[in-house]
């Protein structure tokens, strides 16, 4: 037998293996056709079933997040509920003797996310472990914050948050000494060698179930009210006009009941929009960054004359706010994260000076290093993380974090992780604050410029469907690095592989420019992309917009695949 006879053997062995421990006709159905079909010579379905079964979909510090389908390398019932099972061994080896671990269980709006959840939370509870499941679909703030409100030991999340429709995942939170902070290592790389035992040695149908319970309705109310604290309405929130998008996502019914008890006006939604609809049916990407994704809501804030747009993702961790603009197209625009970012660091280190209250604000290292000179501005720490809320969260005394890509953490005493339905509310109150005054969100942009400077941040992405494109462009910008940038001479590189500042070892790179411009090039964690990230300081906006436009041509000729 040749050596590729014998890996289609192998293939065809690990998917009937599969199918025979899967409980879901669909994806029985999916993978039962493949295999006919590579089994009549189909070398389109032989080429399927190697993408699906030739590796496994590995569990790391954001979960596990992925295609829907049948197979090792997709998300469905089969993974999900080897990686429960995983779970529930790492979180009863952790526990101490005679302890039951409570585990509490969320999900969205997305295809499957219900099912992956009930799945979960019976397997936690046939582990022995006590499994609350949340009454129904849910923002994944809601999850985070009933890991520390129900003192947890763990949390997990069924969502994919702001990824294409066909994906879901699962987010993992851990209690007790981690404070409701998603996983970082050694934590991950623990739960997936229980997870890979699991898979190795047990067919999920014989997998124990067991019965679990449906959290109290008290819960999202303490959200709720925890959430409308953040920032009661003042007499500038009369008369607001505003409009919101929910992205087809789970947002508006746990936003609207905190607008409501925190005394705001409601905002006029974009219809379309509003109900969760796993099909994402408006959009290209449910992802308010994305071209195009918040049309409907320019179009719907220009019919009712609006003062400005909020939009959550389909999650609701993240937040997107978008203003007038007569120079923008359409007369919209939309704030980048880093714009939204600075103003509400500016918030909650004032509110830290009025109170006498000590503490730090920290950002990604790839966020703007505006939200340092806030805090040395009010004589607050600063950290600088790793990408991502699992590090953001962890930041020594943080009072507030933030990282571009629209996440925020603005009440670290409630959620350890970004809320993207508390900054909402954040904004709304320094909006409504400012309205009080005869000013608007433009004007509150203007003063932190004259306040702290005039920086500018931009991004440039490349999308890939073969991931060797970006390993060979971080590869030659390691052997031939530039010189110069957009005519100003690059510095200083420093790679984060082989540790800078701290940072653990990671795909990195950062350079540094004459001018103090700074250029940060990465491989996206969640998404099949390479992420670029500009940030500059000028003399004005215009001068920071135009070093900002000459760092944005350089680097996208930067990273052309050759």
């Amino acid at each position: 037998m040749s050596t590729a006879d014998a890996a289609a053997d192998a293939l065809t062995a690990a998917a009937r293996s599969w199918l025979a421990q899967d409980p879901d006709e669909v994806t029985r159905a999916e993978l039962t056709a493949v295999l006919d079909a590579a089994a009549a010579g189909d070398a389109a379905a032989s080429a399927d079933l190697a993408d699906r079964f030739g590796a496994r979909l590995q569990f790391g510090t954001a979960g596990l997040r992925g295609r829907l389908g049948a197979g090792s390398n997709r998300m469905n019932r089969v993974l999900v509920s080897q990686a429960a099972a995983g779970f529930a061994a790492y979180l009863r080896e952790k526990s101490a003797p005679g302890e039951t671990p409570l585990v509490v269980v969320g999900y969205d709006g997305r295809r499957n996310s219900d099912v992956f959840a009930r799945d979960s939370a019976e397997l936690f509870a046939g582990a022995g472990l006590r499994a609350v499941l949340l009454p129904r679909l849910l923002p994944t703030p809601v999850l985070a914050f009933a890991v520390r409100h129900l003192g947890a030991a763990a949390g997990v999340m069924v969502t994919a948050s702001h990824n294409p429709p066909d994906d879901n995942g699962y987010k993992v939170y851990l209690g007790g000494a981690d404070d409701g902070s998603q996983i970082v290592a050694p934590a991950d790389a623990e739960i997936a060698a229980q997870i890979d035992r699991v898979a190795a040695t047990t067919v999920v149908s014989e997998l124990a179930r067991g019965e679990y319970e449906i959290a109290d309705e008290s819960v999202v109310q303490a959200y709720v009210a925890a959430t409308a604290a953040v920032a009661p309405a003042t007499a500038g929130a009369a008369g607001m006009s505003w409009v919101y998008t929910a992205m087809h996502g789970v947002g508006y019914e746990t936003l609207r009941s905190i607008l409501e008890l925190a005394g705001y006006p409601l905002p006029t939604v974009v219809e379309a929009q509003i109900a969760p609809d796993g099909r994402f049916p408006t959009v290209a990407f449910p992802n308010p960054e994305e071209p195009g994704a918040m049309d409907l809501a320019f179009e719907t804030a220009r019919a009712v004359d609006a003062e400005f747009i909020i939009a959550n993702d389909p999650d609701a961790d993240r937040l997107a706010v978008a203003l007038p603009d007569a120079a923008a197209d359409g007369g919209w625009r939309r704030l980048t994260g880093n714009e939204i970012g600075l103003l509400l660091g500016w918030r909650a280190a004032a509110r830290a000076a009025e109170r006498g209250t000590a503490g730090s604000l920290a950002c990604s290292l790839v966020s703007s290093p505006g939200l340092q000179t806030v805090a040395e501005h009010y004589g607050l720490d600063f950290h600088a993380t790793l990408t991502g809320f699992k590090w953001i969260s962890r930041a020594p005394g943080i009072l507030y974090g933030f990282e571009e890509a629209l996440g925020y953490l603005v009440n670290p005493e409630t959620v350890r992780d970004k809320d993207g339905i508390s900054a909402a509310v954040a904004i709304l109150g320094m909006i409504a604050e400012a309205r009080e005054r005869g000013e608007g969100l433009a004007d509150l942009l203007r003063q932190f410029q004259d306040t702290f400077g005039f920086f500018a941040s931009g991004q440039v992405s490349l999308r890939v469907e073969d991931l060797s494109v970006i390993s060979d462009i971080m590869a030659g910008l390691r052997a031939a690095p530039p010189t110069q940038l957009g005519g100003t001479a690059v510095v200083r590189i420093d790679d984060l592989m082989t540790g800078v500042d701290g940072f653990p070892p990671g795909d990195v790179l950062r350079l540094w420019l004459d001018d103090g411009s700074r250029l940060i090039v990465r491989p996206s964690g969640t998404e099949p992309k390479l992420k670029a990230y500009l940030d500059v300081r000028g003399e004005s906006a215009a001068d920071a917009e135009r070093r900002l436009a000459a760092l944005d041509a350089a680097t996208r000729a930067l990273m052309t695949p050759a």
